[in-house]
Formats: C-alpha cells, sequence, structure tokens
C-alpha cells in the first residue's frame, strides 16, 4: 500500500500546529495553567491562545516578543443581549493587550427572529476593534439545521465578522463538520476576505485532518493558513506534539 505523505499523522500535525488557538476557558484556569498555556505556545510556535480577559496581563508579559497573538473572549458564553457591555469589555480587553476578540453572538434572540439584537451587536464591536481581529461564535450547536447555521454566518460577515467561530465549546453540541460546511460556503459565496475557526470537542490528529480537509474542498487548497483557518483547542496540541515526536 502506498501511503500519501501529506495524510500522514506527522504531515497533519505539522500543518494544524500553527493554527492552533492555544485554548485555557476552564472556571478554574489559574497564574500556573496561564505559564504553562503561554510557554506552550512560545514553544509550538502556534497562531494564538484564548483566555479569559482577566489573564490578558499576564498573558502578555509572558508572551513579550513572541509572535504568538492573545485572543479573548466577549458576550462568553452566554450569549447574552447587552450591547453596551459587550462594547465595554472589548475595549478594556483591547486596552490590556489583546489582539483578537472572540464575540459570542446573541444567538437565541437570532434564533427567536429578532437579527437586529445580533448584528447590533456585531457592528458595534466592529467599530471599536480597530486592527484587532474580531471573531463571531455563532455557537452553531444550538441551530436547528444548517439553514441556520448559513443565515446567521451571513449576517455576522455583513456585520463586520473578520472570522466566523462554531462554537464555545460549552454547549451540548460543539463543532460538526455539517455546520462547518455552510459555515465555510457561507464565506466563500460571500467574495469576501473572512476566515474560519473550528473550536470545541477536537482533540486528536483525526479530527484536525477532517476539518481541513472540508476547508481544502470547500475553500479550495492553499487557503488554509493561520490569518484564514483556526483551530480552537487545548487537548488537542499534546496530540499534535505527540504526532510530531514530542517536537513542535
Amino acid at each position: 500500500m502506498i501511503v500519501d505523505p501529506h495524510h500522514t499523522d506527522t504531515a497533519i500535525a505539522r500543518r494544524a500546529l500553527p493554527l492552533l488557538d492555544l485554548t485555557d476557558l476552564g472556571n478554574a484556569c489559574s497564574d500556573q495553567a496561564i505559564e504553562t498555556l503561554c510557554g506552550k505556545a512560545r514553544a509550538s510556535r502556534v497562531a494564538a491562545i484564548c483566555v479569559w480577559p482577566q489573564h490578558i496581563h499576564r498573558c502578555a508579559d509572558l508572551l513579550a516578543g513572541s509572535p504568538v497573538r492573545i485572543a479573548t473572549v466577549i458576550n462568553f458564553p452566554a450569549g447574552g443581549t447587552d450591547i453596551e457591555r459587550a462594547v465595554d469589555d472589548t475595549a478594556e480587553a483591547l486596552d490590556d493587550g489583546a489582539h483578537e476578540i472572540d464575540l459570542v453572538m446573541p444567538y437565541r434572540t437570532f434564533l427567536a427572529g429578532d437579527a437586529g439584537i445580533a448584528a447590533g451587536m456585531i457592528e458595534a464591536v466592529r467599530e471599536i476593534t480597530g486592527r484587532a481581529i474580531l471573531k463571531v461564535i455563532l455557537e452553531s450547536g444550538a441551530m436547528p439545521d444548517t439553514g441556520s447555521v448559513t443565515e446567521a454566518s451571513r449576517l455576522a460577515i455583513a456585520a463586520g465578522a473578520d472570522f466566523l467561530k462554531t462554537s464555545t465549546g460549552k454547549s451540548t453540541v460543539s463543532a460538526t463538520p455539517e455546520a462547518a460546511a455552510a459555515m465555510l460556503a457561507a464565506i466563500r459565496d460571500s467574495g469576501r476576505t473572512v476566515g474560519f475557526k473550528v473550536s470545541g470537542g477536537l482533540r486528536t490528529v483525526a479530527d484536525a485532518a477532517l476539518y481541513l480537509a472540508i476547508a481544502d474542498r470547500i475553500m479550495g487548497p492553499g487557503w488554509v493558513e493561520p490569518t484564514t483557518f483556526r483551530i480552537g483547542a487545548s487537548s488537542l496540541h499534546d496530540a499534535l506534539t505527540a504526532s510530531l515526536g514530542g517536537q513542535a
């Protein structure tokens, strides 16, 4: 049997690791956990880390001089409707040193038929982010069908999202291949430069390979890179580095 070298675990791991948003959004995240996270991020040269807003300052110190970016979460995980608070929290996070904002869209009100609040929040946060990256979390696992995922994707893109992100990782259903395909198709059809982040439940090299293959199929070879595709995960990092023999 001939093995395609582009589809071995090692090749997939080498491709996926620089796309990783190494994440710790645990309720008991400690200072020691943040130090460990930033140490892994520096060593592996992942795209970014994603942490609670209160840890941004510490991460900025630990990652000084590193190309690893700092992402944080806003309106997370509930996806509430308080636009003013989302704007204020975003402004504080940017002042503290965040480079990327992962904003939970008010998905419940969107599903209830009120798209205006969702669009208004994204637009308001977009207005103050400046050159920072805005990733909009759709919480796709809460959507009843792929049609709703497509509609939410189009709304977020029109409102100014730089990335569409599948999930908070806190819901019963996180990322699915079907939702990922719908979101990527919406990005492709929009004609805009918008990235995609898959998050929630990815733990193995095979998981990474699945979503990379979906992106390659829909967006075409060569589209996937850290500026357009991210993988939000915590435990996946260890699986990827293990496939590389422990070397980033």
